[in-house]
C-alpha cells in the first residue's frame, strides 16, 4: 500500500539524515525486511534469531515459529 512504502522512506530518510539506529516493533513482515539492516525475532516472548534480513529468511526456527512444521 501507498501508506506502507511512504513510511518506509520516511524512516530511512530520518536515520540517514540523523545516523540514528530506530528500533521498531512490526509484525509486517515484508516492511521489516524493506527497511531492517538488523532484525531480532520473538516467539512467544523469547528470542529465537538475529541477524540480517537474508539470514532471518533462511533461519529454521523463524520458519517453523511463523510457517509451522
Amino acid at each position: 500500500p501507498y501508506e506502507t512504502i511512504k513510511l518506509m522512506e520516511l524512516i530511512k530518510r530520518i536515520k540517514e539524515k540523523f545516523g540514528l539506529t530506530i528500533f521498531l516493533i512490526e509484525h509486517h513482515m515484508q516492511f521489516v525486511m524493506g527497511i531492517c539492516e538488523r532484525i531480532m525475532v520473538m516467539d512467544f516472548g523469547i528470542q529465537i534469531a538475529e541477524g540480517t534480513p537474508q539470514e532471518i529468511q533462511k533461519n529454521p526456527k523463524v520458519i517453523r515459529a511463523y510457517l509451522g512444521e
